[in-house]
């Protein structure tokens, strides 16, 4: 599998039409997923080179589980897959934001969205956003 071309300096980062994603220093890269009807943010997931690439190639999202250190093809054991619309990269291209058709609930708690607490106030209180599952 051929590797991604390094990222470039400075500005030229930013301009550049090329696919040049930068991969922190454990080689991983932030991905949001939103839906791509409601724009809902759904969750924040990593990948490496491999998840991205295969994302781009199955049009399914596929992401770098940190904790066991391997890949995982959302909905593989869920059910719950997510179909790629769109993949859009920010500017210095360390982050990616996937537009996502969701199957089921997005979060590993069977909720639509891992985003279902609020902040309250200037405390450490977290209020529940939506239905409790």
């Amino acid at each position: 599998m051929a590797r991604f071309d390094p990222p470039l300096d400075g500005a030229a980062q930013d301009e550049t039409r090329d696919l040049r994603p930068k991969f922190d220093d454990d080689g991983l890269i932030a991905a949001i997923a939103q839906d791509v009807e409601t724009d809902e943010v759904l969750m924040l997931a990593w990948m490496n080179e491999e998840a991205l690439r295969k994302t781009m190639e199955t049009g399914r999202a596929t992401y770098w589980s940190r904790s066991r250190k391997t890949i995982w093809v959302k909905g593989e054991s869920s059910g719950h897959i997510q179909e790629v619309a769109d993949i859009l990269v920010d500017c210095d291209q360390d982050a990616v934001l996937l537009k996502v058709r969701q199957h089921g609930g997005a979060c590993h708690t069977n909720r639509k969205s891992c985003f279902y607490r609020r902040l309250e106030g200037s405390g450490t209180v977290l209020s529940f956003t939506g239905p409790d599952r």
